[in-house]
């Protein structure tokens, strides 16, 4: 018997039941299942707010997460992701970039077609699809964007100069977003942005001028306050992305 669950924004599939989550040394076993895309890429509408950068990033290796979501704080987070019949699954196994929130029946990762084609060996992607669902073990592990920062896209939601939302790009190593502030220089202070979903910080009545910005970041150093002084411009524009200069690592 199928049980359906839901991707991102309503994507229906079936899967089936397989045994429950374990560990092995810094792998975690689960399962995995993927969504239907029309260019097998990922969807620029997930849950993260990514938009097309979330359709694109990492060559379109991509996946929902559910628990790994943490409300948003995952979104971003890089896993190698290996499927566990012998026959057909490479030993590499495929990494991936969350960037939607994905419920499945105890499945971790929901991911693209490109992603889920890509745990197979040569020629076995077919024979792969055919299962739908499979055992996987997975692990965390840096995110790598050579050529790239840290970068503060504004978001296309954004209404200058009333109100900014802001989504963080090429978040490298193995690091999770815990906050956002952003300098208030006449009030010579911190303001700090609320998360309003996923990877989307937003504030009402912004303050004037060049914006600096501050983040708090988890990683393997611990947690640590990370700044970028003039980050995005006097004349920021909806849908644009500014280079921060910051390489996370």
């Amino acid at each position: 018997m199928g049980f359906a669950f839901k991707y991102g924004c309503s994507l229906l599939c079936f899967i089936s039941l397989l045994p429950a989550i374990s560990y092995s040394q810094d792998y975690t076993y689960s399962r995995a299942a993927y969504y239907g895309s029309p260019d097998c890429l990922g969807t620029p509408t997930g849950a993260c707010g990514f938009g097309e950068y979330g359709r694109t990033v990492n060559d379109a290796n991509v996946a929902g997460v559910s628990r790994l979501y943490k409300n948003g704080t995952g979104c971003g987070g890089c896993y190698q992701v290996r499927c566990k019949a012998p026959n057909l699954c490479s030993d590499e196994g495929v990494n991936v970039v969350a960037t939607d929130y994905g419920e499945g029946d105890k499945t971790d990762f929901i991911l693209s077609p490109r992603a889920y084609a890509r745990m197979a060996r040569p020629n076995m992607a077919l024979e792969l699809f055919a299962y739908g669902v499979v055992d996987i073990e997975f692990r965390r592990t840096p995110c790598h964007y050579h050529g790239y920062n840290l970068m503060f896209k504004v978001h296309e939601h954004s209404r200058f100069p009333d109100y900014l939302a802001i989504t963080l790009l090429y978040q490298a190593g193995q690091n999770e977003i815990l906050a956002v502030e952003l300098w208030q220089e006449d009030c010579k202070e911190w303001r700090g942005m609320r998360r309003a979903y996923g990877a989307v910080w937003d504030m009402p009545n912004p303050p004037k001028g060049a914006i600096s910005l501050r983040i708090q970041v988890s990683g393997s150093a611990g947690v640590t306050w990370v700044q970028a002084v003039n980050a995005i411009p006097s004349d920021w524009k909806a849908g644009i992305a500014y280079d921060s200069t910051i390489q996370l690592s």
